[in-house]
């Protein structure tokens, strides 16, 4: 029987049966799949799965690719293989109604001229003077576009997310209903402390952009049914019935984005100008937090000696550091949630802190936190704030992390479990709510975020800040499909080397220092090199004395020593590295056969021991 096997009748039974396992594996199980990735990268996710198995109508993809322009691009273009290959697994789940065409955009050809009409970016290639494409178009059955314009390496993570929405949005047609409650002159009018008349908040404009907006007065009694996300900036003025309103609409499956605030510096309402105090520009959402597991103090105020912004004084001063206006990077935000992993800064000012309480059956899910260098103050300290360095000599932090922003779901109980007035009794309860919820206000106005620039008559809107758009964010996340809320941010493909990292971490610990040393005298040495140069007459250039010939050789002698010793720290920086790719280049090339061939060389003697043995 051995001899059979190990005969060349043998093989090539064993590979018949090989290539009839593939070809019936192929017809019994086309669907089978075996992802053996950590973080499960080709696996989509139960909330995409119910969006394509939930369309109605097909929907066609169009994915560009420039395939030839990108042939010396290896991270480029495994992530593109990685996109493609998402995409046909996108198409095979969607069983007919998700229709895929791969389309490699050649220079001068219909494909180039078909990917520039749905707007997809181009990255002009210097070498080969050709446009790279790498971008995504979407179509429906009513001719109604959605397209992801370039697939950045850097939001590699939110590919399933990005990919989810486009498909989401083309099979519901029509523009999400925004409800707007809004305590802020967010459309403009006229400035009761300037007595001029303010253009509309930017982040107003782009929202009207891409939703329809209904607003809604503060003393509404039920939320409209066609609303699908409600929008709550500083309702402070709510009234009893609003609030009732509010809780009904939450629990019967309604989206609510609330921002609530404990110092809404931009309230300039006649009622906080009469008031003059803090609590005259404090907002809160009254019972409806409690009944959500939220602890939040509207006269409490996060400060961050970690995050405070530098703010200007005024002309001739120097700039101020300012810990109740702060300034969040990637940090502080949560990674896996899709309405804050893009971001990289936002911007907070005199914001309030959202507490998970014990014992509450809502999911607390915090977006935006602080360091755990800070602390809470009043809200009274910031009513007649001059200096904000005065907020310094108070500051003792407490060593607590304070959330800004956070996220609610699962199952919630009505704020109102004994009914309102002589309503019709409501909800008491469900088993899941989806509410975001930030604790500040002014981070919506434009001086937070945004520049805006006079051109010819048109405001053009310059971000510097990412608050924009977490907004339009939670308000895309918000009025898609539970489904669509529930798909996560994912881990990236390209994996770190973590171990080359930290080696570089630590060489450049080690040698930075001695390299900025370097820089400055080699600096100072061409500085005085040229001094010299500069005095010197040219006419006289031949009449230099020695002394003088002396010295410029020496200044030149040390340029030449400090230039080589910069290189030499230079090198230094990658040594460890290089060490450690050589030892890797030893153990693959070397160690790792010659372990085969002494295991092979055992096992063979083993063998031949036994047989003699037999």
């Amino acid at each position: 029987m051995k001899r059979i096997m190990y005969s060349g009748t043998g093989l090539l039974v064993l590979l018949l049966a090989f290539v009839a396992f593939n070809m019936s594996s192929n017809v019994l199980l086309p669907g089978a799949r075996l992802d053996l990735t950590e973080q499960k990268l080709f696996t989509i996710s139960e909330g995409t799965r119910e969006i394509l198995t939930g369309l109605d109508e097909p929907i066609t993809l169009y994915f560009f690719f420039s395939d030839r322009a990108s042939k010396d691009m290896v991270i480029l273009r495994n992530y593109a293989r990685r996109v493609q290959e998402l995409l046909k697994e996108y198409e095979r789940v969607a069983d007919g109604n998700l229709r895929l065409q791969i389309i490699d955009p050649q220079p001068f050809s219909e494909a180039e001229d078909r990917a520039a009409e749905f707007g997809l970016q181009d990255i002009p290639l210097p070498q080969s003077g050709e446009k790279l494409y790498f971008g995504l178009a979407g179509t429906n059955e009513l001719a109604q576009r959605e397209i992801i314009p370039f697939f950045s390496l850097e939001q590699e993570g939110l590919l399933e997310y990005e990919l989810s929405r486009l498909i989401n949005t083309l099979s519901q047609p029509d523009k999400p209903q925004i409800g707007l409650v809004s305590g802020l002159p967010m459309g403009g009018g006229m400035n009761p402390m300037t007595g001029q008349n303010s253009a509309p908040w930017v982040l107003l404009e782009q929202i009207s952009q891409l939703f329809t907006i209904q607003s809604l007065e503060n003393d509404f009694d039920t939320v409209p049914e066609d609303i699908d996300v409600l929008l709550l900036v500083h309702p402070k003025a709510l009234t009893e019935s609003a609030l009732y309103a509010v809780d009904q609409f939450v629990l019967r499956g309604g989206k609510l984005l609330a921002f609530i605030d404990p110092m809404a510096e931009a309230d300039q309402s006649q009622e906080a100008m009469i008031a003059m105090m803090a609590d005259g520009k404090a907002s809160d959402l009254g019972p409806l937090l409690q009944a959500w597991g939220v602890g939040y103090n509207p006269e409490k105020v996060v400060l961050d000696g970690r995050l405070g912004m530098s703010v200007s004084r005024g002309q001739g001063q120097l700039p101020a550091r300012h810990i109740g206006w702060l300034e969040a990077e990637k940090a502080q935000f949560d990674a896996e949630d899709t309405v804050t992993a893009p971001l990289s800064l936002m911007t907070i000012a005199s914001g309030g802190a959202l507490i998970p309480l014990e014992g509450s059956q809502t999911r607390f899910l915090p977006l935006i936190s602080s360091t755990s260098n800070s602390m809470l103050v009043d809200s009274s300290r910031f009513t007649e704030l001059r200096d904000p360095e005065v907020l310094l000599d108070i500051f003792q932090p407490d060593d607590q992390v304070y959330h800004f922003a956070a996220r609610l779901q699962g199952p919630a109980n009505t704020a109102y479990p004994d009914g309102f007035e002589e309503r019709t009794e409501g909800l008491k309860s469900a088993d899941s709510i989806n509410v975001l919820l930030v604790a500040d206000t002014d981070m919506l106005t434009d001086r937070m975020w945004v520049q805006v620039q006079d051109f010819f008559g048109q405001r053009v809107p310059q971000p510097w800040a990412d608050n924009g758009g977490f907004v339009i964010n939670a308000l895309d996340n918000l009025s898609g499909s539970e489904a669509l809320i529930s798909v996560r941010s994912r881990g990236d493909f390209s994996r770190p080397f973590t171990v080359v990292e930290r080696l570089q971490r630590d060489a450049e610990r080690r040698y930075r220092a001695s390299e900025q040393r370097l820089q400055r005298e080699l600096a100072e040495t061409e500085q005085k090199l040229a001094q010299m140069q500069q005095t010197q007459d040219p006419a006289q250039l031949t009449d230099i004395s020695p002394e003088q010939q002396q010295t410029i050789q020496a200044f030149l002698d040390q340029k030449l020593e400090i230039r080589k010793q910069l290189r030499d720290v230079r090198f230094q920086l990658n040594a460890d590295i290089e060490r450690l790719g050589t030892w890797l280049k030893l153990i693959n090339i070397i160690l790792v056969p010659a372990l085969l061939t002494l295991g092979i060389l055992v096992w063979w003697l083993v063998a031949r021991l036994r047989r003699r043995s037999a």
